[in-house]
């Protein structure tokens, strides 16, 4: 989406990013990006969930999206485009099953500088929408797509997302029964309570939550209550923390509030992280979610962040919550990566 929406291209730093787009508005983060993989490299970050995101919206609904699932599927297609494209630039590698993981992280941990290693990638699609019908479920699996969360903002296709009520239906109970034959992860991010609860009563695979936080800290519908973080959690879930300012201190308001006005650093992050680690009794079912590429920019995260690297800031601010070396590895890489090998075996 950042690459082709919002016409940025990834393999520049950051700064020369944010240069280009001095000026523009017709996005809410123009010249305030924090992502790109330079700085992905910088913060040794070798592995991230890449997404694809394309809604439809059906007539009357006031979300920006596509006006049918063929256009949504197309643009899914040109973001797939982009990541072969960076697989051939050597700037990428995919990372879709057990083997590729190993040599991927083998990689990474070489003692080699990172200035010259791929990001690796795990293809996820963030709303359903652009599955024209389950046979093109099984075409993106083909081409590597290894998690979909139903929905996303609004009501979908398949399931009803943030903001929005009601369930899944019978195409949503026939999306999850063909990804549970593919052994495609069940994101359950942005999915509305109701949705929620039904998707978890319909599908034994593998779940995640690649990019959420805690109602009881934040009272929206786009937090999950600790009965949803619990039961997450009995499910083998991680639950990856976000750091998008409205999504981690109260009373935030979009275009009109400040990260350092609100006292919105990477501490609050650590606040949702510890909820989560009180709740399971461990720290072994929650993660970097960070969305940090989620069409925000410095405007709307921790203030103390400059770009992506800067999470490499975190692994102290948990030391200090009295958090375990191997408490804190495990929340930085080592929950993800036992949850990819278990899935993936």
């Amino acid at each position: 989406m950042n690459a082709l929406e919002w016409n940025r291209d990834l393999q520049k730093p950051v700064a020369e990013i944010n240069e280009r787009e001095t000026g523009m508005t017709d996005k809410p983060d123009r010249a305030n990006a924090v992502v790109s993989l330079p700085e992905l490299r910088k913060g040794n970050i070798g592995l991230v969930v890449g997404t694809q995101i394309a809604r439809y919206v059906a007539p009357g609904n006031p979300l920006p999206g596509w006006h049918s699932p063929e256009q949504a599927w197309a643009q899914t297609q040109g973001q797939v485009a982009w990541y072969k494209a960076m697989e051939d630039a050597g700037e990428m590698v995919q990372v879709n099953n057990f083997e590729s993981l190993e040599n991927h992280i083998a990689l990474w941990k070489n003692g080699q500088p990172n200035e010259a290693k791929p990001i690796g990638y795990i293809l996820s699609l963030e709303g359903a929408d652009s599955i024209v019908t389950l046979k093109h479920l099984e075409k993106a699996y083909d081409y590597g797509l290894r998690a979909v969360g139903p929905a996303h903002y609004g009501p979908g296709r398949y399931a009803q997302g943030t903001d929005a009520t009601g369930f899944m239906g019978q195409a949503g109970h026939e999306l999850l029964k063909e990804m549970d034959r593919l052994n495609i992860i069940l994101d359950a991010t942005h999915l509305c309570d109701d949705s929620f609860w039904e998707a978890l009563d319909n599908f034994n695979g593998h779940v995640w939550a690649s990019h959420n936080n805690c109602r009881a800290l934040v009272n929206h519908n786009r937090q999950y209550s600790d009965e949803q973080i619990t039961e997450l959690v009995k499910r083998g879930a991680v639950i990856g923390a976000a750091l998008d300012a409205w999504m981690m201190v109260p009373g935030w308001v979009k275009g009109k509030s400040y990260p350092k006005e609100m006292n919105c650093g990477l501490e609050v992050m650590v606040d949702h992280i510890d909820h989560i680690c009180q709740l399971a009794g461990n720290a072994l079912h929650v993660g970097i979610g960070s969305d940090l590429d989620g069409a925000f920019g410095r405007e709307q995260c921790p203030y103390d962040l400059e770009t992506i690297a800067d999470l490499q800031k975190v692994p102290d601010l948990l030391r200090k919550r009295g958090y375990s070396e191997a408490d804190v590895e495990n929340m930085m890489h080592g929950n993800w990566l036992r949850f990819l090998r278990n899935a993936w075996v």
